[in-house]
């Protein structure tokens, strides 16, 4: 046999202690592992590297290679006994479990080799997404600029940024999320990949503000038509609607448009807000006010 360094192999100086020993190791092991590896020989260097660790990990086994060299098997009873390799009844646990997670299917560690043991999902990856309001009433496709994990040639893994078509489906509430299957972080060792929640956010420069299941909308009227009454047009998610103000309405007060709010099973109400708007002034306005306010002997404070 051979002799081969395995200080050499993973990297590390004679006199390296156990901890530097199992944290090289465990960073050779990761790059190098079958089952995630793109390098052309990564299975020989991960035996290489096992076969090193399974020597220098043991004190005994460790001595007897540092006294003896290429002749170490000799010195040791029962390691060398039919395993060419060095490894095969390895225990991998930590490595694996901090590595590659819990093994599926409740298999053990044990060995090479064994992709199906090591398959893991990939993690669920969470993400925002603002839509308009208007969408969520009619439901649409919309392209969203959305972070994807990718693996480079080199098998590092990095987010990209990717357009893709969405699904709003209609009456989805806010807060709750799209799942796109697959879409996730990379599954390893064969197992399949996470999948992608896109959680819904209200456009953040909606006109609308939605409270539960209740829309409120903004309804801007001139003094006169407050005063009056008047027939207007309210903005709403679907278009605008013609409506009738009573006389005398008031800053604040509403107006409700029965099950034109959120469009669930039992969809909520629309609220037009009155919000009443002065005029910008010029003389003639400054004068038509002055005899106004003379005619009334009204304090709204009083």
């Amino acid at each position: 046999m051979d002799y081969k360094d395995y200080y050499k192999i993973l990297g590390v100086d004679k006199k390296a202690t156990k901890a530097e020993i199992k944290k090289a190791y465990k960073r050779l092991a990761r790059k190098y592992h079958p089952d995630v590896s793109k390098i052309a020989n990564a299975e020989e260097k991960f035996k290489e590297i096992n076969e090193a660790y399974e020597v220098l990990k043991s004190d005994e086994n460790r001595a007897s290679y540092d006294q003896l060299g290429s002749n170490w098997k000799q010195g040791q009873q029962g390691f060398g006994g039919g395993q060419q390799d060095g490894f095969a009844g390895a225990d991998f646990g930590d490595f694996f479990e901090s590595v590659f997670g819990q093994a599926a299917g409740g298999g053990g560690h044990g060995g090479f080799g064994g992709q199906q043991s090591f398959a893991r999902k990939g993690k669920n990856i969470k993400q925002t997404i603002e839509v308009k309001l208007e969408d969520i009433y009619t439901g649409v496709n919309r392209t969203f600029v959305i972070q994807q994990p990718e693996q480079h040639p080199t098998g590092q893994i990095y987010l990209a940024q990717k357009r893709m078509n969405i699904k709003i489906p209609k009456g989805i509430e806010p807060g709750k999320s799209i799942r796109l299957k697959g879409k996730g972080e990379l599954g390893s060792g064969g197992g399949p990949n996470g999948d992608l929640l896109l959680k819904i956010e209200l456009d953040s420069h909606s006109k609308f503000e939605l409270k539960g299941k209740d829309v409120y909308v903004d309804l801007l009227l001139a003094p006169w038509e407050a005063a009056l009454g008047a027939s207007v047009q309210v903005t709403t998610p679907v278009g605008k609607i013609a409506l009738k103000t009573p006389k005398n309405m008031q800053t604040g007060k509403k107006m409700r448009l029965k099950g034109k709010g959120l469009p669930v099973a039992n969809p909520g109400n629309l609220y037009a807000v009155i919000k009443i708007i002065i005029p910008a002034e010029n003389e003639m306005a400054k004068e038509q006010w002055q005899d106004l306010a003379a005619q009334f002997d009204f304090n709204p404070r009083d």
